[in-house]
Parts: structure tokens; sequence; C-alpha cells
């Protein structure tokens, strides 16, 4: 088994919180990482996707009453949305008990809904982390490409084969479609959405065009924006904002949208191994977003980021301010003798950045010109791990 990097801090947050909302899409390994941290705790673990363990709930304070020394780990809360109402009663009275903190451990694959009715009810009372999937600070370096072609869902990228893991993908995007999201709610027909999530495919990186969209699938541009914002709350998919200056520059406003699984990305696109994902036109746009998701899943919350893009070329693929007084100009390169553009030095030039990197695909990091280091992704992530939480 993989060890995740969000382990620690996931037992720190229990240590300092009656309840715990722990989010990411489904068989990202939510289950397995609570299951770890339940064995070495006095916990009781429901799946609530089970009829026999959401029945034990009909009653919650009673079991509840029942367990009263066990920390509850409750998985796929979103199918029990009356749940967070009397958990709070619940945490309020084991407090006055004395019991103040690692009460409930709460696994959802949904993220909006479920934080806006969990933090309705629970303020001041849990903390939330997000589980994404496998990242390359969690495998060994050389499994670098196998970690882009095939993503980071854990059966994907571990799969025996090639083939192995591109028929898990293609199976986990008919469940989603056909399953997992008629149970959320929204009501979508599964051959719409699956050719709405195939364009953002092929959109891999770029600016995210309303209008374009709506025509590709003959709806309006407001029922786009409801796909994109409920593939935006199941985690699948990166909305990247423009990142905004007072500079009274003409800046480029739309979001750019990624497909936020690599391999999730290829197998809409029907790219099944390396050799095909590199003749692939979306090759470029597929990197960058796997480089921006390896970053941004290390970045710590007080942390923000976007794209950067003036009407006069300047760009930067990604700008991140740490929250620590530096703010990070990084341009993502496939090719291994990378080069930067004067849409970089403009860019810079307006943003003035603490530091400035160009990621690129080789093996080794090196001085690029006067205050520019050409690095690899996990030299970047080395670099971050200073700003880590």
């Amino acid at each position: 088994m993989i060890r995740r990097n969000l382990k620690d801090k996931l037992e720190q947050l229990l240590n300092r919180s009656p309840a715990v909302v722990l989010t990411g899409p489904r068989q990202v390994g939510k289950t397995t990482l609570a299951l770890d941290i339940a064995s070495g705790r006095n916990a009781v673990y429901l799946d609530l996707e089970r009829p026999r363990d959401l029945a034990k709930l009909h009653d919650i304070e009673q079991f509840c009453e029942l367990n009263a020394e066990k920390m509850l780990v409750l998985d796929e809360v979103q199918r029990l949305p009356d749940l967070f109402a009397p958990l709070r009663s619940i945490i309020d009275a084991r407090r006055r008990a004395g019991k103040n903190v690692g009460q409930f451990l709460l696994l959802g694959s949904a993220s909006l809904d479920l934080l806006q009715q969990s933090s309705e009810t629970l303020a001041g009372r849990v903390a939330y982390c997000e589980l994404t999937p496998l990242t390359l600070q969690e495998v060994d370096t050389s499994a670098l490409y196998p970690l882009w072609q095939r993503g980071g869902f854990p059966e994907s990228f571990l799969a025996g084969h090639d083939e192995e893991s591109f028929e898990w993908r293609l199976d986990f995007i008919s469940t989603y479609l056909e399953r997992d999201i008629p149970q959320l709610g929204p009501r979508i027909p599964a051959e719409t959405l699956r050719r709405f999530w195939t364009m953002l495919a092929h959109n891999q990186g770029q600016l995210y065009n309303a209008s374009a969209f709506a025509r590709g699938l003959d709806v309006k541009s407001v029922t786009t924006a409801r796909y994109l914002d409920l593939m935006v709350d199941l985690l699948l998919v990166r909305r990247l904002r423009a990142w905004t200056s007072n500079l009274g520059r003409r800046l480029v406003k739309a979001p750019k949208t990624y497909i936020r699984d690599s391999g999730i990305c290829h197998a809409l696109l029907g790219i099944e191994t390396q050799n095909d994902l590199l003749g692939h036109p979306v090759a470029g746009g597929s990197w960058e977003g796997f480089v921006i998701e390896n970053i941004i899943s290390f970045l710590p919350r007080r942390a923000t980021y976007g794209y950067y893009r003036t009407s006069s070329g300047a760009e930067l693929d990604l700008v991140v301010d740490t929250g620590q007084g530096e703010v990070l100009a990084i341009e993502i390169k496939r090719s291994t003798t990378p080069s930067v553009s004067k849409g970089f030095y403009s860019a810079c030039e307006d943003l003035q950045p603490t530091r400035k990197f160009v990621i690129h695909a080789g093996l080794d990091n090196f001085p690029l010109a006067k205050d520019i280091e050409a690095v690899t992704l996990k030299g970047l992530l080395d670099n971050l791990d200073s700003i880590k939480a």
C-alpha cells in the first residue's frame, strides 16, 4: 500500500478538532486512508452506501451513545444530508463530557454541497481536507511518466499493464456517469455529460469558451455553466482562475479548465499508451495540467494561485502567492531543453515575482538565465517543501 502524504495532516486535524471532513473523488483512496488511521484508534466504520450500515444511523444519537468512547468513521456522507444537524448536538454533548477531539471522521465524494452542509451546522467544530489522486511525491520519481500517462487513481496507477489501467479508467468514467452522478441528484443525460467531459479533455489547458461549448452541445451557455460547476464540485475538473493584479493591464479573465487527473483525461480521448500520448495534440496541455495538479496539491491552504495572461501577450502558466511573502512565476514546458518566451519576461516584469521557475521534462535542475531556474517537477516540489503546511 502506498503511504499517502495526507495521513500525517489528517492525524493532526483529528487530534485538534472534534470532526474532520475528508473529501475526494470516488476511488481516490479515502476509505483505505481512513481505515488505516482507524486501525490505530478505537473506531467504528460505517459505509452509508450499505443499507445495513445506513440503518444503524436511524437513531444516530442512540448509536453514538452506544459507541461514546469510539471515533465514528462515516463513509459517503453525502448519501445522508440530514446527518450534520444531529452531529452538532452530539459533538457538544461529548465536549461537555470532556471529549474534545477526534470524534468523527466524515468521508465524502462531493465537494461544494458537502462542505456547505457541514459548515452551516458544524461551524467551529469541523476541519476540512481533500485527498487527491497520487502525486509524484508519493511514488518513486522514476514513475513520473507512468503516473502522467495512467493518472493517480491508485487502481489505475498500480495496474499490471497499460490495458488493465485503461480499462479501469473507462469503467470509472462510465460508473460516474451512469450511477454516481445520478445518485447525487443532477438529472443530466449520461451521454450529454460524457460529451461535455470529453470536450473538456480536448480543451485541456485552454481557455474555457462557454459559447463554444454550448454550441457543441446544442444547449444554452447557462446550461454548460451548470455542467462545469458540477464537474468542479465533484473534484473531477480544475477551473483555474485568472491571476488578478492592479497594474492597469488588460487581462484575459476567462478561466482555464483541466481534467484534474491526467489518466482520466487520456481515457476520455482514447489515449492508452505512452506512445499514443506523446503523439497526441493534447500532450502539451495534459503535461501542463499534470504538473499544475501536483503543485497545487502540495501548496498550503493559505496559498493562492492562478494563471496570468494579458492582451499584449504577457503570460505565465501559473502564479503562486505562498502566503508567506513570496510570489512564484512558473512556466511549464514538456521539452527537455526548455527556453522562455518574451511573454514570460513581460509577465515577470508586470508581477515582479520573488522567484522564477521553468519546469521541464528533463532530469536536471540548472540556472536557465538570470534569476530563472530550470527545474524538474520534483525539483520544484523540493523547493516548495519549506512552505508546505
